[in-house]
């Protein structure tokens, strides 16, 4: 019914058409400002802090586990949305105020971190036991077998899901809107406030994010090709 009532209308239609065009670079720039950026800091962090917590819940130090399996649960039990607005919006009554982009950088890495810290936990583990033995029988050191045997043959195994994560978190940044950051979702919501036709300008960067993520897809695969051809 709305394509039939729109298409009944010229006028509406070349209004439509207008505030399309209009709306594609103020999308585009929120996508290429701070969605895009903020995607590629968040994950490099969340990663760093990923590898470090899966070490800390394979050690065979307690208190390490200990830290590390409270922060995945802490994380993984509660909704991204709500750790966002405790570190925007909460963590000033205690006298922290961060910069919004600082906050969200620190909400999506601590969000990646945990999840993707079992993926890397799961791939370190699926390598056999021997990889350790053999290292060990010809004098390298347990930093040394883990940097230079078990984490690459890991990294092969994980980077599907770690692709994945990835992917989903390019589509989590449209929640940085809530801490007023102005990427790609909230150039949405502003134009919507001023011309009021949401489901053009939301299917719109919808679209755009599909794209986006489309891409990065056949990154995975072409990815995922090279290193079953040579190996890691």
């Amino acid at each position: 019914m709305y394509l039939s009532n729109v298409a009944a209308d010229p006028d509406r239609t070349a209004r439509l058409i207008e505030i399309a065009k209009t709306s594609l670079w103020p999308l585009l720039e929120g996508a290429i400002s701070n969605t895009i950026p903020l995607t590629i800091i968040s994950f490099i962090c969340g990663l760093l802090l990923a590898v470090l917590t899966a070490l800390a819940r394979i050690s065979h130090v307690k208190i390490l586990q200990i830290i590390a399996r409270v922060y995945v649960s802490a994380i993984r039990g509660t909704p991204l949305l709500v750790q966002l607005f405790i570190i925007f919006y909460g963590l000033p009554n205690v006298g922290v105020t961060l910069d919004p982009f600082i906050s969200a950088v620190i909400g999506f890495s601590l969000n990646v971190g945990a999840y993707a810290s079992e993926t890397i936990r799961a791939a370190i583990l699926s390598i056999p036991k021997g990889q350790w033995e053999a290292g060990y029988s010809i004098g390298m050191s347990y930093s040394q077998v883990l940097k230079r045997i078990i984490l690459p043959q890991a990294a092969r195994v994980s980077l599907p899901p770690l692709s994945n994560t990835f992917i989903s978190l390019v589509k989590d940044t449209s929640l940085a809107s809530v801490v007023l950051i102005t990427e790609m979702f909230r150039r949405a919501q502003e134009i919507t406030s001023r011309n009021y036709e949401f489901l053009l300008v939301y299917t719109e960067a919808a679209l755009i994010y599909w794209v986006i993520c489309f891409f990065l897809s056949v990154l995975q695969q072409v990815m995922e090709k090279r290193l079953n051809r040579y190996g890691v």
